[in-house]
């Protein structure tokens, strides 16, 4: 065991209390010297920031979808009768209106078998008529006692025969008539022809599975669409308020937007997809929209008149709930208590909290505390501290 002298022991437990005491005055010192601004400046350093004001104005309450473009009605033109095609009376994609000729077949046959069902009816129209005289003349002879019942019989019995088969060769002509007519095939609506599939001097037959070209009536015209069924409660009310505008557009499509309104809501939700089927129609003068295209479906529900908009990244989750950090006239923030009502897109609408023309912090908000000074990006003031 080491023996050390009691004045030593002394002298060395006074220098520890010294450096304990050095240490205890210095580290304050140096805490207030870096916690303040600039070399010699004394101050609280300031915070880059960007703002915005609070602005107020309508914001519309939407909903989006993808939707296909459907022809508002659609028609496979077919041949009703046999013949060969003499002449198409249009180019392939022309538009057509209702009733223009469309083909023509060979009407020849046609009107050969419309003459002969005529010539027909006329023979049979003399022999019914000469068969109600010899029935006439007949119940003369019965009457005077020179002829027998059953040849009256028998001559009013030929006369009905006679009138029954007038009646049939009647519906015969008319049935001629009728395939004569069916030579010339019109265009049974307004719209938009498709492909050409047949030519003059093809034989074309009655009921041919094969259509002569398709017509789509392009104006007006249909987008069909889905929604989640959770918004259908939503989409009912709304429409019991007012009829619902909406919005197409093809993608990558810098023109405006086609508006339409919704006529079809379907009577049941599919089950595989969870949406519900929903179809509008648009007036598509402008023949923006085309049949079997893709567009972004935008439904306006409802409008927020005046409502109290910010930009969405401004509001900041705290553990008390939403805030944003608004700016004081003396270049302090403070923070605010915020209530959302709903976000559309990059903006915010909020219930309460701020007043319009207010300015609020956008970015920079990590190093913002209640008080803190703030400098706005860009400002003269920025480069003159930079």
């Amino acid at each position: 065991m080491l023996l050390f002298p009691r004045n030593l022991m002394e002298t060395h437990y006074r220098l520890v209390l010294g450096l304990l005491f050095t240490a205890c005055v210095a580290l304050p010192a140096c805490s207030t010297s870096n916690a303040g601004g600039p070399a010699g400046g004394g101050g609280q350093q300031s915070v880059p920031v960007t703002i915005e004001r609070v602005v107020q104005k309508d914001m519309p309450l939407e909903a989006t979808a993808v939707g296909t473009v459907e022809a508002y009605s659609t028609v496979a033109v077919r041949a009703q009768v046999t013949g060969e095609m003499k002449s198409v009376n249009f180019q392939q994609g022309d538009d057509v209106d209702a009733g223009q000729v469309l083909f023509v077949l060979d009407t020849r046959p046609l009107e050969a078998a419309l003459n002969q069902a005529e010539a027909n009816l006329q023979r049979d129209m003399a022999q019914a008529a000469n068969a109600k005289v010899i029935a006439q003349r007949m119940d003369d002879l019965v009457e005077k006692g020179v002829g027998t019942r059953e040849q009256r019989d028998t001559a009013r019995t030929q006369a009905a025969a006679l009138d029954a088969v007038v009646g049939a060769n009647q519906a015969a002509v008319e049935n001629a008539r009728v395939q004569l007519q069916y030579a010339t095939i019109r265009a049974p609506i307004a719209g938009r022809t498709g492909a050409l599939m047949v030519h003059a001097g093809n034989l074309v037959r009655a009921n041919d599975q094969a259509s002569l070209v398709v017509i789509n009536q392009v104006s007006p015209i249909y987008v069909s669409f889905g929604i989640p069924e959770a918004l259908l409660a939503d989409l009912r009310r709304y429409m019991g308020q007012r009829e619902l505008e909406v919005q197409a557009a093809p993608p990558n499509d810098s023109g405006p937007a086609a508006a339409g309104r919704i006529t079809f809501v379907d009577n049941q939700v599919d089950q595989t997809t969870g949406t519900i089927r929903i179809k509008a129609t648009f007036p598509n003068s402008s023949r923006s929209l085309w049949p079997g295209q893709f567009v972004n479906v935008t439904i306006r529900l409802s409008i927020d008149r005046q409502a109290l908009v910010v930009p969405s990244v401004a509001v900041q989750a705290g553990p008390e709930g939403q805030y944003v950090y608004v700016v004081k006239s003396d270049q302090t923030v403070d923070m605010r208590k915020v209530v959302v009502k709903r976000t559309a897109g990059v903006e915010t609408i909020l219930q309460e909290g701020l007043k319009p023309g207010e300015t609020i912090v956008t970015d920079g908000q990590l190093r913002l505390v209640p008080g803190s000074h703030i400098t706005v990006k860009g400002s003269p003031t920025e480069k003159a501290d930079s």
